[in-house]
This record gives C-alpha cells, sequence and structure tokens, in this order.
C-alpha cells in the first residue's frame, strides 16, 4: 500500500525543491553520526534518491530510519543565505512505489531515465543501488532575505 504523502508546498519551496540536486542526509550509526551528499528528485515533499546499500548511509538507515537533511547552495553573503533543513525517516522502496521513483528521478535526470539510452557504465551502477524516500516530519525553508535567521516551518498534514 502507498504511503499517503504530503501536499501543498508553498511554490517558493516547490521552486526552490525543483531548483537544485544535491541533499546532504545525515544519519547515526555504530560509528556514529555520518553526511553523505546524495542527488535527489523530489516528489511533494518527500524526497527521492537511489544508493547503494553497502554505503555507511544506507547501513546506518537500515538500523535506524531516522535522519536529517540539508539542500543549500554555498552562499558568500548571509542575507543571500536560502535553504532547506529537515527531519524524517527513509524508506526503501519496492514494487510500484520504486517504479514511481525512478521515472521520476529519470525526469529529473535524464541519464538515467530511458534504460535504452543509458551508458553502460550507468546501467551497471543502477544494478547496484536500491531506490529510497525520505519522508519529511519536520520541514524548515530559510530564507535571510527576510531577516537573519529567519526560518519558516511548512506544515506537512496529509492532505
Amino acid at each position: 500500500m502507498a504511503a499517503q504523502m504530503p501536499t501543498g508546498l508553498p511554490p517558493q519551496v516547490a521552486a526552490y525543491l525543483a531548483g537544485h540536486h544535491v541533499m546532504t542526509l545525515a544519519t547515526q550509526g555504530p560509528q556514529g553520526p555520518w553526511a553523505s551528499a546524495v542527488f535527489y528528485a523530489g516528489d511533494g515533499a518527500s524526497l527521492i534518491f537511489l544508493s547503494a546499500p553497502n554505503t555507511r548511509h544506507c547501513r546506518n538507515l537500515a538500523q535506524d530510519a531516522r535522519c536529517a537533511a540539508t539542500i543549500q547552495e554555498d552562499y558568500r553573503e548571509w542575507s543571500q543565505i536560502k535553504g532547506i533543513q529537515l527531519e524524517g525517516r527513509v524508506i526503501e522502496l519496492q514494487g510500484d512505489e520504486e517504479k514511481h521513483a525512478q521515472r521520476l528521478y529519470g525526469e529529473k535526470f535524464p541519464v538515467v531515465g530511458v534504460v535504452a539510452d543509458v551508458p553502460p557504465a550507468i546501467v551497471k551502477a543502477l544494478a547496484k543501488v536500491r531506490w529510497f524516500r525520505l519522508v519529511p516530519e519536520h520541514f524548515h525553508f530559510i530564507d535571510n532575505s527576510k531577516g537573519f535567521g529567519h526560518r519558516d516551518e511548512i506544515d506537512l498534514a496529509v492532505k
């Protein structure tokens, strides 16, 4: 059964998610905290990503699905800072949800879209990954153009 997905992101937040490509994913495991940069595709407020199960962040998530993530640019001026901070849980996708994730990801990153057009090295790499959905439980949009440290909490109530 597919999980209900949060909807209704404010337009500026949806545009920010669509206009960026990499999130820093923070996990916790036996070796302590860990952060990894992963490409993502948005699906409402959720973020789809792929990763190999033997990576440290995937091993951590297999033991504890809780995580935090950020999406931001490298700003030089504090007044220009915008970004997303969130915490939530990661679930591994299978079946129809996995196919949906692959389609969304392929729309954002065409190099993994149509299998017939994918370079052989990418096909080989994709055979080793799993697909995941980060479902946010707390979601904040930072916009310092509205004042230092301005942070809006985004309501993720299922509509």
